[in-house]
């Protein structure tokens, strides 16, 4: 199946017609025409099936035949991972992450963050294409950039976790991992957390965790973890 998303159809829309550019796409490129059938998804957990009325390059325009919605997963992943230096790796992780089934994701910029300045623009579309290209239908909650400390000033609920390199206790986090509830997990830079940061969190609660037996990149931890989780509630 062959996903479209928009966020502005919902249950009551009767028709629709998408923007100039994915109207040239779905027209010029898929050579789709009037009668054909086209799946799209609000994000929201909707899934629509439809049917062109009008096939124009400029304003395709369908009408909604029938609906239905999925249910939610009993469980919610909440990743705050500290933006790469090389912006590609962390637009893998988002792009990974919303495949396997994340559903809300924070950067945060941290003491030993090389790259300070984010634009969240491209990453919600990386996102967007993730999501249609897995058939999900609900579209991750992808977060402004915001400070270690202020996500720490959050009023953060459910299962704390930190994971970090420092040679200190940590329980392994697939062991740890209590079924179909709501887990957010703390994932530093290349140059980890800093001593402080890693004492600030354990004070708010957070509990320090092992993703396995190597050292991990930022990115491939952050899949990794969502990973874990996703299986651990299979």
């Amino acid at each position: 199946m062959q996903l479209f998303y928009t966020p502005e159809i919902n249950n009551d829309t009767e028709t629709y017609f998408f923007d100039k550019e994915e109207s040239k796409h779905i027209i010029k490129v898929l050579r789709k025409k009037e009668g054909d059938i086209l799946h799209v998804t609000n994000g929201l957990g909707f899934l629509f099936k439809t049917e062109i009325i009008l096939a124009s390059e400029k304003k395709c325009t369908v009408k909604i035949i029938e609906f239905q919605q999925q249910t939610e997963v009993p469980f919610y992943i909440h990743l705050a991972v500290a933006p790469t230096k090389m912006n590609d790796r962390f637009e893998w992780f988002l792009e990974k992450a919303t495949e396997i089934g994340i559903q809300e994701i924070t950067p945060i910029i941290c003491d030993h963050s090389e790259r300070k300045i984010i634009k969240t623009d491209r990453f919600e579309k990386i996102i967007q294409s993730a999501m249609k290209q897995s058939n999900q239908f609900y579209l991750p909650k992808l977060n402004e950039p915001m400070t270690f400390k202020e996500f720490m000033n959050l009023s953060n609920d459910g299962n704390l976790f930190i994971a970090h390199c420092e040679d200190t206790i940590k329980n392994d986090l697939h062991k740890n991992i209590p079924l179909n509830e709501k887990y957010t997990l703390l994932i530093g830079p290349e140059g980890d957390f800093s001593t402080k940061e890693i004492e600030t969190a354990i004070a708010k609660n957070f509990k320090p965790v092992a993703l396995g037996n190597t050292r991990l990149r930022t990115e491939t931890a952050a899949v990794v973890a969502c990973h874990t989780f996703v299986l651990a509630n299979s």
